[in-house]
């Protein structure tokens, strides 16, 4: 797959504040296919010193999810209903990257799956594979869907 991304991708994946906090960037995302990396931070790092699963799972999730949205049309967006993971070897090294692709497109339900590989020097492992159910959902007037924020007291 080239390095072509949807500029509507683009743009729902620079509103995610969670994939900045990540330092993640979206690579590739058309076509049902899409990647994603995410350095391996300090701030990621679980106990025994690898990638937390959770870095895994949050780039392997987005990188299903916009493989989803490349096939959706422009006046949606896209959620995960569900989503499994199999954690398959630890990760190391300095960089995840996530490869997302559509199994099978609908209407009401897209099935995707992702793989996710750790970087150590020129050494590529297969670390994580996901697989999930997304729905697409209509856009919201302003183009992204919102969350309101609850003020305390």
């Amino acid at each position: 797959m080239d390095s072509i991304i949807q500029p509507r991708i683009q743009n729902s994946f620079d509103a995610q504040t969670m994939m900045k906090t990540l330092g993640a960037r979206l690579l590739k995302a058309d076509d049902g296919l899409a990647e994603i990396e995410a350095p391996i931070l300090f701030g990621s790092l679980q106990q025994h010193g690898y990638a937390h699963a959770c870095l895994a799972f949050a780039i392997g999730d987005s990188a299903a999810g916009y493989a989803a949205l490349s096939l959706m049309p422009d006046d949606h967006e896209v959620l995960t209903t569900e989503i499994k993971i199999n954690l398959l070897a630890p990760a190391t090294g300095n960089l995840l990257v996530a490869c997302g692709s559509v199994i099978k497109p609908g209407k009401r339900l897209v099935i995707v799956q992702s793989d996710v590989f750790s970087m150590a020097n020129d050494q590529k492992t297969h670390v994580a594979h996901l697989v999930g159910t997304m729905i697409p959902v209509p856009k919201q007037a302003e183009g992204r869907i919102v969350r309101k924020t609850i003020n305390s007291r």
